[in-house]
């Protein structure tokens, strides 16, 4: 048989041959071996200069490797039994062809010389590979969106058109960022745009930017390697943007995020990568980014607290929830709601009556919807009887609705008509789709008066487009 090579490169060979663990034997065309490795002449117990130049047969009379060499087929992962009839192993035995076809001889690899070790070994990875899918699936629990529009209690014009934005929000993958004070929903409405979008098998991962200590708001966001700072976790740990990869990260109280990290946050938007702390590894992500806030950006960019180049790549699609007060309609389905989780959860009726409902509606609610719902979860329990009375309502809560009634029965005729421009603009500027041009010119009044309306009115920032055209 003739070798193509110098002899330093097949020396060469051989010593990788000779170093490898594995029983290694090459044969001729006629299953003459012309070498075998020290672990295959370990294997077998014999010297390596006596088995080379012997047929296979005298030194393996059970071997399949003739076999191979008549059949031209390759036997990969091949369970089989030694001449003494007790050791078994895993072999591989793989023809050599040259480039007409012809066999020239073939290799033999004995891959597990104790089947029970390789059972053993098989027994481990499926054992870590069931508490790899059980992990995955405790992860995929935690990080799952929980509500849905469905969840958002309220049929007012107010919250309809948020919801109406929503549905068009869903339909793209464009990063979202949704104002409103304290308390009026924000996290509501970004599950449900995860939910309503075609990333709701995905994972949504939240992180409250308030919450969570500067000094470890840059690791939990990004993770890090093993040893990149004094106490990090031995092998390091996985971020929440890793975690939200292929769905969504929810960014809540993004005005508190300090400014150094705001710049390495606009890289991750800007080049869709992450680099853990302490590693060099570049990680490619596909992340939707909804961000929440209660503060006012555009004056925090002028203060230098908020960068305006981050502030516009979060601001690419906008959703403003309105406070309480502006949609006072929703409090008694949003009472009933609460009254109705109270009694699932406590076994305890509770009945709203209708002077109690009247001054929860009057009521401004400075702290929106979780005000609301903590204030009826109290007033159900302190409630002597199923009906809830005027007595059980918190002092402040009644002195406040009283005075805000009184107000709002004095405002007379100048009140009612403003009332109506306003909707006038607001169902015109929705028909014209938020351009502001067209609206004046349908209203016939000048662009100058028309924003001074939208300013009076509170329906629109001047310089915020707060409608998503089609």
């Amino acid at each position: 048989m003739k070798y193509l090579g110098s002899k330093s490169f097949l020396d060469f060979c051989y010593k990788i041959f000779n170093n490898l663990p594995i029983p290694i034997d090459i044969v001729d065309e006629k299953g003459i071996f012309l070498y075998v490795n020290e672990s295959f002449a370990n294997f077998f117990k014999l010297p390596q200069d006596y088995i080379i130049g012997k047929d296979i047969l005298d030194v393996h009379p059970s071997s399949i490797f003739k076999e191979v060499l008549r059949t031209k087929q390759a036997q990969i992962a091949r369970k089989h039994k030694f001449d003494n009839g007790k050791e078994e192993a895993i072999v591989h035995i793989i023809p050599i062809f040259d480039d007409n076809g012809e066999v020239l001889g073939g290799i033999g690899m004995i891959l597990f010389d104790d089947l029970e070790k390789m059972q053993n070994v098989l027994l481990k990875y499926k054992n870590l590979d069931k508490e790899l899918k059980l992990l995955k699936n405790e992860i995929a629990r935690i990080n799952k969106a929980k509500y849905t529009l469905a969840s958002i209690g309220g049929s007012s014009r107010e919250i309809e058109e948020c919801k109406s934005q929503v549905r068009k929000i869903v339909k793209v993958n464009s990063n979202v960022l949704i104002c409103g004070e304290s308390g009026v929903g924000k996290e509501l409405f970004a599950h449900s745009i995860h939910n309503e979008s075609g990333r709701k098998d995905e994972p949504f991962v939240s992180i409250n930017c308030a919450a969570m200590p500067e000094s470890l708001i840059e690791s939990e966001l990004f993770g890090y390697e093993e040893g990149a700072f004094t106490g990090a976790k031995k092998g390091g740990n996985i971020g929440k943007f890793e975690l939200a990869n292929g769905g969504t990260i929810f960014l809540d109280e993004i005005g508190e995020m300090p400014v150094y990290l705001q710049a390495k946050l606009l890289r991750v938007l800007q080049e869709k990568e992450i680099q853990r702390i302490g590693g060099k590894k570049t990680i490619n992500i596909d992340v939707r980014v909804i961000s929440a806030t209660n503060k006012d950006l555009k004056q925090m960019i002028k203060e230098g607290k908020f960068r305006e180049d981050l502030y516009y790549r979060l601001n690419v699609l906008s959703l403003k929830i309105p406070p309480l007060r502006k949609r006072q309609k929703d409090i008694p389905l949003l009472v009933k709601g609460f009254v109705d989780e109270f009694h699932r959860e406590t076994g305890l009726y509770r009945k709203i009556e209708e002077d109690v409902m009247n001054i929860l509606i009057n009521y401004e609610w400075p702290g929106n919807i979780r005000e609301l719902k903590n204030v009826i979860e109290k007033i159900c329990v302190i409630a002597d009887d199923v009906s809830v009375s005027i007595k059980d309502i918190p002092g402040y809560i009644v002195h406040n609705s009283s005075k805000s009634r009184y107000e709002n029965t004095t405002k007379g005729l100048k009140n009612i008509m403003s009332s109506i421009e306003k909707d006038i603009i607001l169902n015109t500027l929705k028909e014209c789709k938020g351009n502001k041009r067209k609206t004046a010119e349908v209203l016939e009044i000048p662009r100058s008066t028309l924003y001074r309306k939208l300013e009076e009115y509170n329906i629109i920032n001047e310089n915020e487009e707060e409608y998503i055209l089609e």
